[in-house]
């Protein structure tokens, strides 16, 4: 189809290696959307005639409802596919017409974009409804007090609402950097042409409007080269799929039989080939090594991109594949997290034991000798941390267990002065219901700062909600623009004819 300058045909093996048509095969829809702007465009700029942009509408029609009539297997992708098949149908006279003043070039990535567009507007919804799971269960254990980590080491006493609201805050900043991404792909590249431009007067505003696209990609090299609006959106996915890991990474360390802090459904388990006790977190390990495949995309794409100069090389043919698998596979581990967040089963007892037989108090503990006792931080962090290390030696006992002679003899290695008996008591009484009711600072984990957080969180939601809507019911709409401008052309040329 394409071979002026070579001589003969394309070596089988040759084409077979250059063919991307198994990874083509998403962009259909979106090669002809933009070809049909393209002729709508050539016919209003008085270059295609009102028979030509008839039939070659018609022809892009029937491929856009019948993908199946796409026959030609000697092609190297969609676009010579669909050109192909038009050509033959209507032949080179009229069909030859199709690609004035446009490259494959500028094509590709107009596809991506329109696709890419689409990704973003179907995760950020998954991502919604995710995070609307999230809230709805953190309304149920606003009191449902558990440990908090760092390093796998208990550190402080939290709540399991605190938890999954941390969650939710990441992922809404997950679905801020795609809503962001948006505004850099919604810029169209056709046009461009394969690196130049055209001598005819084309008008990029018209297809740019007809495809729903915000504005244009100006310069012409530009356009056809970068690449940096799709590395952005898989940046985001991997990013995203980072959360997820974390996520999945706790809810399988929760669920243990050492921790027993929660568990996953029955619906959601797999069983062992050999040992008929075991429910395996599968689904769970398996979001978490997509994380890693989505990673590895992202790394995969910006390696080709790396080292290519100015101008369209058939390198970046190879990006659309790991676009692709990063796209499902985000898709997927969404889908299936929120099947998880929804049926979990949450052992509040074992978290409640768990706190109170922990060392987690002991923050709660210094800072009391800093207000109360007006104590120097440092001096306090020695104290609490020496009279945990005796609780440890002796026979690992909580720290309310510790008495009166030992906690003065622990005060006074320090050479201090303090009221023995208050300090006792305060150990004796702070809890860990007392320890997380004590929390002062904006976003800890009080009890009566959760419900504000759910309400925040909401708030931001609710402004992405309507934001995504608007960007789909846009791009909605200019589709079927674009549909009654081809329907119009072809009923006027009949009437007309």
């Amino acid at each position: 189809m394409y071979r002026s300058r070579p001589k003969g045909s394309l070596d089988k093996d040759i084409l077979e290696f250059l063919s991307s048509m198994n990874d083509d095969l998403q962009l259909l829809q979106y090669d002809i959307l933009g070809s049909e702007a393209h002729v709508v465009m050539l016919n209003q700029i008085g270059i295609l005639t009102m028979h030509e942009a008839k039939v070659l509408l018609e022809a892009l029609e029937e491929v856009r409802h019948n993908p199946e009539i796409l026959t030609d297997t000697d092609v190297e992708d969609i676009h010579e596919s669909i050109e192909s098949h038009i050509v033959q149908k209507l032949g080179i006279e009229i069909g030859g017409k199709i690609q004035i003043a446009r490259s494959r070039n500028d094509q590709v990535i107009l596809d991506i974009r329109m696709k890419i567009r689409d990704e973003i507007n179907e995760t950020s919804e998954q991502i919604i409804i995710l995070i609307t799971s999230l809230l709805e269960r953190a309304k149920n254990y606003f009191e449902t007090i558990m440990p908090m980590y760092t390093h796998l080491r208990q550190a402080q006493i939290g709540t399991f609402s605190h938890f999954l609201l941390s969650y939710a805050e990441a992922l809404l900043r997950d679905m801020g950097r795609l809503y962001d991404t948006y505004a850099r792909v919604n810029q169209s590249p056709l046009g461009a042409g394969a690196v130049g431009g055209s001598s005819i007067k084309i008008d990029r505003q018209r297809t740019a409007r007809l495809l729903g696209f915000d504005g244009l990609v100006r310069n012409s090299i530009d356009a056809t080269t970068s690449r940096d609006t799709v590395l952005e959106f898989t940046a985001g996915l991997a990013i995203l799929m980072e959360t997820l890991s974390r996520m999945t990474e706790d809810f399988i360390i929760w669920s243990t039989d050492e921790f027993e802090y929660l568990d996953i459904s029955d619906s959601h388990g797999s069983s062992s080939s050999a040992m008929p006790h075991k429910k395996n977190p599968d689904p769970l390990e398996l979001i978490r090594a997509k994380a890693a495949a989505v990673l590895g995309n992202f790394v995969a794409m910006i390696t080709v991109v790396k080292g290519l100069p100015s101008g369209y090389s058939r390198d970046l043919q190879e990006i659309k594949n790991s676009l692709w698998q990063a796209c499902d596979a985000t898709h997927q581990a969404l889908r299936i997290m929120n099947y998880i967040v929804n049926s979990l089963i949450i052992n509040e007892r074992k978290m409640l034991q768990a706190s109170s037989n922990s060392y987690a108090i002991s923050l709660d503990l210094a800072e009391i000798l800093v207000t109360k006792n007006k104590v120097p931080f440092r001096l306090a962090h020695k104290i609490v941390g020496s009279l945990v290390r005796k609780a440890i030696t002796d026979k690992k006992r909580p720290l309310n267990m510790l008495g009166e002679k030992e906690i003065r003899q622990v005060v006074k290695s320090f050479g201090w002065s303090l009221p023995i008996q208050d300090i006792l008591r305060t150990i004796r009484q702070t809890t860990p219901q007392i320890s997380i009711n004590s929390r002062q600072s904006f976003g800890s984990p009080n009890p009566k700062q959760q419900p504000r957080m759910v309400k925040l969180l909401k708030r931001e939601m609710a402004y992405y909600v309507e934001e995504v809507t608007k960007r789909k019911r846009r791009n909605a709409q200019a589709m079927k623009d674009l549909n009654e401008t081809v329907t119009a052309l072809t009923v006027r040329h009949k009437e007309n004819y």
